[in-house]
């Protein structure tokens, strides 16, 4: 059983992760397209409207790959946890209801006017269309978000039934919707979204100017991006400081984890390390005393829980992997911070486009948020265990009785070799849409959209971009 256990967390694990690739995209391109549709309203100039139609299409294509690659999670469920699926049925239920009636059917109603309706609806109409697909996304995470918070700190329940007929039943749906963590994990998620799409749209626009391709598309994407990158990047500091101090309320042990912070004392907080679990202590570290009590408690002398104070059975069993993920997650955005505000301030200055280096490094800059988003999902989930529903019920014991480690291991397999596929087909086609760049037709829209004055507007700021920032354009 402990065989199956394993490599049915590792089925899962590997599922999930690979589907959050393209959620967090999705979110974040909608959120870019509301921007730039909008901005596209208000001054009328059609180099918008060109960016607007090229970021649909990679929006387009990240919402289909994240809804093939998100069904099979579903089944797993029935699959693999089978005890914890009779355990959190009724929770989940109202979660995943909601999302379908909420956020799927609002979604997938506007996706295809955003798409498809151009020419064949009115601007006003158009872009209230790409404000429902950019919502019907967020309240899709809103209710995952709200299922998962619920495992880390269920609230809103009581428990019927003995044994593996057990289940948690909803006594008050919103105590459910708004558990302990529920608003500071959504609020941190979605920052961490916004980030994805929005330096997304920083790389694939740094790679065009880097390569002097399409250098006016270039340019209004790029300070498009780094400005939501900027916000999502400050945003995500705080929503994560106040994720922090909710964690040390409601799941000290994981806190401890996180900071492999043993002896219940005033907390070091390290910068990096390695945790040695037979001694119980970091090696090779660099910390800062007192500075996570500060952090947690308001107060530099306050103890914090450590992981002596809770027994062995209920402690995360991979310390230090919880450690390093937490680190790299917290590393990673403290270094998006600082390449949001770089670029920002030297474009303020007008010194950016003149960076060439600058421009190199902004291509890989969407490794970034991606990077960050899969350490801090893992350091989250694996630093719950070894609880399934937290408190309640262990991952040991919501597996399903029957299943044999040969099945997972043929589904492992199977699964393994379709997502490997699937990642390269969304590579091949990304690079395809990269390759081919924005319509230049889309300069020129037809029928209600043509208007000739924007089109003098680009021509003149073409000139006044091209006197002051000239090496971006030869």
């Amino acid at each position: 059983m402990d065989d199956v256990l394993f490599l049915s967390r590792l089925q899962f694990a590997l599922t999930i992760s690979f589907h959050y690739i393209y959620p967090p995209l999705s979110i974040g391109l909608g959120v870019v397209l509301v921007v730039i549709e909008g901005l596209w309203l208000k001054t009328g100039n059609v180099i918008y409207h060109q960016m607007a139609r090229f970021w649909t299409r990679i929006f387009a294509l990240t919402f289909a790959i994240g809804v093939a690659t998100g069904i099979v999670m579903e089944f797993e469920f029935g699959t693999n946890w089978a005890t914890y699926s009779r355990f959190v049925g009724d929770v989940f239920g109202s979660a995943l209801a909601a999302e379908g009636i909420f956020a799927f059917f609002l979604e997938s109603g506007f996706l295809a006017v955003l798409l498809f309706g151009w020419d064949k609806v009115g601007r006003k109409m158009h872009y209230f269309s790409t404000w429902m697909v950019c919502l019907g996304a967020h309240f899709s995470a809103v209710w995952i978000v709200v299922a998962n918070s619920w495992q880390q700190t269920p609230a809103g329940y009581h428990i019927v039934g003995e044994g593996i007929k057990a289940r948690a039943e909803i006594t008050d749906f919103w105590a459910m919707v708004f558990n302990p963590s529920s608003v500071d994990r959504l609020s941190h998620t979605l920052c961490g979204c916004w980030q994805a799409g929005a330096w997304l749209v920083v790389s694939v626009s740094a790679w065009y100017l880097w390569r002097r391709r399409h250098v006016q598309f270039a340019q209004r994407s790029i300070r498009v991006g780094l400005a939501v990158a900027l916000v999502a990047s400050l945003l995500q500091l705080v929503t994560g400081h106040s994720s922090a101090e909710g964690v040390a309320r409601n799941q000290p042990a994981k806190l401890a984890a996180f900071e492999g912070h043993y002896a219940t004392e005033p907390g070091k907080l390290w910068l990096f390390g390695w945790v040695d679990q037979e001694k119980e202590e970091v090696k090779f570290g660099l910390g800062i005393p007192k500075m996570l009590s500060w952090l947690v408690h308001g107060d530099g002398n306050k103890p914090v829980t450590g992981l002596r104070d809770i027994p062995k059975a209920d402690r995360p069993s991979r310390v230090n992997f919880v450690f390093q993920t937490y680190h790299l997650m917290v590393g990673i955005g403290m270094a998006l911070i600082g390449l949001a505000v770089l670029s920002n301030w030297l474009i303020w200055r007008k010194q950016f486009f003149s960076k060439r280096w600058l421009m190199l490094v902004l291509v890989f800059s969407v490794l970034g948020p991606q990077f960050a988003n899969q350490f801090g999902w893992w350091s989250a989930e694996v630093g719950r265990q070894p609880w399934i529903v937290y408190g309640l019920l262990r991952t040991s014991e919501g597996i399903s009785k029957v299943l044999t480690a040969e099945a997972v291991i043929a589904s492992l397999i199977m699964f393994t070799v379709i997502y490997v596929l699937l990642f390269a087909v969304f590579i091949y086609l990304l690079n395809e849409k990269i390759q081919h760049g924005p319509d230049e037709k889309d300069l020129t829209p037809t029928g209600k959209l043509a208007i000739a004055a924007p089109v003098l507007d680009v021509i003149a700021e073409e000139a006044d971009e091209s006197r002051t920032e000239p090496e971006s354009q030869t």
